[in-house]
This record gives C-alpha cells, sequence and structure tokens, in this order.
C-alpha cells in the first residue's frame, strides 16, 4: 500500500538532471503516470534582454522551444506517459495557482539545497513553494 495515495501530482522541473529525479517519485507515489503534470515555468524576460529589444524571440517560441525540449527528455528518460508543459511567470507563484486551479494532491520537487548568501540572492523557489500551496510538497534533497 502506498503510504501517501495521491491522486494528481504535479512536478515542476528545471532541466537539471536532479530536478528529474522527482518525476520518478511522483510515478512511486500516483497510480497512474498519466495523472502526473511535468511543468517547467521560464522567467519572463527582462525589457533589457536583447531578444526583447530586438524583437528576435517572444514568448511563444520560448514555450514552443521549451515543450519541445521537455518532451525530448521525458521521452528520453521513459516517461514519455506523462503530461508536461511550460509557462512563463514567477516559478513559485505560477505552481501554486496551476496546482489550486488544477486541483493536484501533491507537488513533488527537488531542492538545490543552496545554503547562506546563495540563497539570499537566488531565493529558493522550493521554499516559497512549500508557503503559497494549497496541498502537499515534497521537496526532495540529496
Amino acid at each position: 500500500m502506498n503510504w501517501l495515495p495521491r491522486k494528481r501530482a504535479l512536478v515542476p522541473v528545471d532541466f537539471s538532471d536532479k530536478s528529474f529525479t522527482a518525476v520518478d517519485v511522483a510515478r512511486d507515489l500516483v497510480e497512474q503516470a498519466a495523472d502526473i503534470h511535468v511543468v517547467h515555468v521560464l522567467q519572463e524576460l527582462s525589457a533589457m534582454e536583447p531578444s526583447e529589444v530586438w524583437r528576435t524571440i517572444d514568448e511563444e517560441t520560448r514555450i514552443r522551444h521549451a515543450t519541445k525540449a521537455l518532451i525530448d527528455r521525458l521521452e528520453e528518460d521513459g516517461a514519455g506517459d506523462v503530461s508536461a508543459s511550460v509557462f512563463v511567470g514567477d516559478p513559485a507563484r505560477r505552481l501554486a495557482t496551476l496546482a489550486s486551479e488544477e486541483n493536484f494532491d501533491l507537488i513533488v520537487l527537488t531542492s538545490h539545497g543552496r545554503t547562506g548568501f546563495q540563497r539570499l540572492m537566488l531565493g529558493s523557489v522550493a521554499e516559497r513553494l512549500v508557503r503559497l500551496a494549497h496541498c502537499p510538497v515534497i521537496v526532495l534533497r540529496d
């Protein structure tokens, strides 16, 4: 029997190898792989970003390329049976909103384990998501 039976899981990834381990954990916690949704959230581009200034790339193109890369990576890892999507925005806020709107029972993600100055400057998506999410969040660490 599963120690934490859940029907639907949201799995945020940042394309690091470590972040994709959360997909395997989610597969152990959810009965059907089709109920796992893997998500990548792109940061909004700064107004001074060269691609913004020269209008060489737009959000639609960024989302399309990231979605293809995400699906290719999942298929390469043998997880092509999960759903995947890409959004733009503040990662923690966007993920918490998605989890709430789509009624996910669980969020599974990895933490980079940054401490001190790095954590202060970069913030922690995992920490913010734990505070913002309406459902349980499992944060995997080394």
